[in-house]
C-alpha cells in the first residue's frame, strides 16, 4: 500500500514540475496557498519521502 502511494505521489510531483517547466504554474502552490504555506510544504515533503521511497524500491528490485 506505501509502494502505491509513493507511487502516485511521484507522478502528481512530476506533473507539478512539468508544469512549472512547461508554464511557469506551481498547482501545488495555487491550491494550498503558495509555496511556503504549511500544507504545500507538507505535500511538497510527502512527494521527497515518496521518491526516496520509489528509489530504494528500484534500488532492492
Amino acid at each position: 500500500m506505501v509502494t502505491w502511494i509513493a507511487l502516485i505521489l511521484v507522478i502528481i510531483g512530476a506533473l507539478n514540475w512539468g508544469l512549472v517547466g512547461l508554464f511557469q504554474i506551481d498547482l501545488v502552490a495555487k491550491l494550498f496557498g503558495g509555496p511556503r504555506s504549511l500544507v504545500s510544504r507538507i505535500i511538497y515533503s510527502l512527494i521527497g519521502l515518496s521518491g526516496i521511497v520509489t528509489l530504494i524500491m528500484l534500488i532492492l528490485r
